[in-house]
């Protein structure tokens, strides 16, 4: 029992080593478009909710009125970031955006008064703002003049969505069986440097169980290794790209990364484990000529 593990360490190590190298790329690269799937739709909803939504104020209502506006607003549960923006903060935000001739041709200001506000991601798509607009001049009719959206902007990222999403998900799905054949002719190619060594083990009268055992515990000890590695490579990538692109920061959700990182393990492991002992099963059925 003793050679067999000095036998099996000689042999095998140089396979289990380029195997484990193997495993980990493949499995990095599975975790790359999984966590750009899962953040496909926070990207989604990031772009959503820095959408602005403008209702201007009639120039005769009076401060009660867009008080009263303004505390609407507020309360609803979907709200985010109200301001109310007086015709002095309107223009000092034109003039940040546009030139500024009407200065020079001493015109006074044209802006209206306004409450700017941006809703929850899952309030930004046509029906909803269309209901919310209804309701602001409908209960409103004295102090709104004009509920503004970017109707065009609302539609582009909602279909950008959905497009990416479903593109993605199917990339995800032929992914991943591509990972698991890879990973699969990855650890058989490993078991092949030990064909002889299992058959030598079965010839003497060592059970399948005694002879797949260790081989099993390596294979373990390989994906939880393999696993460490692309999880280590995807941090180091996700750093990276978030510090050369700073609005990635944004989307960093540890929820995800989590299911990332458990994902990767379980599929590490699993599949190492399981080709390592068909692999095993498979050398224990050959016969002796059928090994060269």
């Amino acid at each position: 029992m003793a050679q067999f593990g000095k036998a099996s360490t000689k042999r095998g190590k140089p396979s289990y080593i380029y195997a484990i190298i193997g495993v980990s790329l493949v499995l990095f690269l599975f975790g790359i478009v999984g966590w750009i799937f899962l953040n496909i739709k926070k990207t989604g909803d990031y772009f959503k909710e820095n959408i602005q939504l403008h209702a201007y104020i009639y120039r005769t209502a009076n401060e009660e009125q867009i008080d009263s506006l303004k505390n609407f607003i507020e309360g609803l549960p979907y709200a985010l970031k109200v301001e109310y923006i007086t015709r002095e903060k309107a223009i000092e935000k034109y003039n940040q955006e546009n030139d500024t001739l009407w200065k020079t041709l001493a015109i006074s200001n044209p802006l209206p008064e306004s409450i700017d506000f941006y809703v929850k991601a899952n309030y930004v798509n046509k029906d909803s703002l269309a209901n919310l607009e209804n309701t602001l001049m409908t209960d409103f009719p004295q102090t709104v003049s004009e509920f503004q959206t970017p109707k065009a902007t609302v539609a582009g990222v909602s279909q950008f969505v959905k497009t990416s999403t479903l593109i993605l998900l199917v990339v995800a799905i032929i992914l991943s069986l591509l990972v698991i054949v890879s990973i699969d002719n990855t650890i058989r190619l490993a078991m092949y440097s030990n064909r002889f060594l299992i058959k030598t083990m079965q010839m003497v009268g060592a059970t399948r169980g005694f002879i797949t055992r260790p081989l099993d515990g390596r294979a373990l000890i390989n994906g939880v290794i393999a696993s460490a590695i692309a999880i280590a490579l995807m941090i180091g990538f996700i750093t990276i790209s978030e510090k050369f692109i700073p609005y990635l920061r944004a989307l960093h959700d540890t929820t995800n990364m989590l299911i990332i990182f458990a994902g990767i393990i379980i599929l590490g492991i699993f599949i190492t484990l399981l080709s390592t002992h068909r692999s095993a099963l498979k050398y224990l059925k050959m016969k002796l000529d059928e090994l060269y």
